[in-house]
């Protein structure tokens, strides 16, 4: 009885080494979000990137609807 009780009491320990791992993790990369002064973050659009708008590169949309608007002939949806 007791070796199947030891199996399970080290079963439980990986289990909460991986939880408390998890947990530290999730805290680490909150630290960030948490303490930043402005809480405000960089625009995660294409079309807002100065290194894309030098490089005259847009998001699909705005570049598919330049190419429709371009085009003599109209594409129907």
């Amino acid at each position: 009885m007791q070796p199947n009780l030891y199996a399970r009491m080290g079963t439980l320990v990986k289990i909460g080494i991986a939880i408390g791992l998890v947990a530290g993790a999730m805290l680490a990369l909150c630290v960030g979000v948490i303490f930043r002064k402005d809480h405000t973050f960089r625009s995660q659009h294409i079309g807002e990137n100065e290194r894309m708008k030098q490089d005259g590169i847009h998001c699909a949309t705005s570049q598919d609807r330049e190419a429709r608007r371009d085009r003599k002939v109209k594409i129907e949806d």
